[in-house]
């Protein structure tokens, strides 16, 4: 199972960004997708994550300019990023809870992160 991320680079404070996350491989359901971040010399934080019934969350920070949403056909979790702050700058980092098999607890599965980076 891998989760490849995309998107992400640089943009102006107030300007707008997507990334997506796609699982691949083996599996037989994914649960709660997310997107976490970690800024230079922060621990991870969470940022946003939806249910497989696409029921969201947000951490504070990001409500009301992120959203994030789902293609269950497609095994796809996206993050739109709108009025970007330069505190936004970070490492972000798909996570999914996937069962390889029936019967088998959910496992959790990191993407490769995206750089994001916002000037001022």
């Amino acid at each position: 199972v891998q989760l490849q991320a995309s998107g992400g680079g640089l943009v102006q404070a107030g300007g707008s960004l997507g990334l997506s996350c796609a699982a691949s491989g083996t599996f037989v359901s994914i649960n709660a997708m997310g997107w976490y971040r970690q800024a230079p010399g922060k621990e991870r934080e969470l940022v946003a994550v939806i249910t497989r019934n696409g029921v969201a969350d947000y951490a504070g920070a990001v409500k009301a300019r992120f959203t994030i949403s789902r293609d269950n056909a497609e095994n796809t979790v996206y993050l739109q990023m709108e009025n970007l702050r330069p505190e936004d700058t970070a490492v972000y980092y798909c996570n999914a809870g996937i069962r390889v098999r029936w019967g088998r607890d959910t496992s959790n599965y990191w993407g490769q992160g995206t750089q994001v980076t916002v000037s001022s």
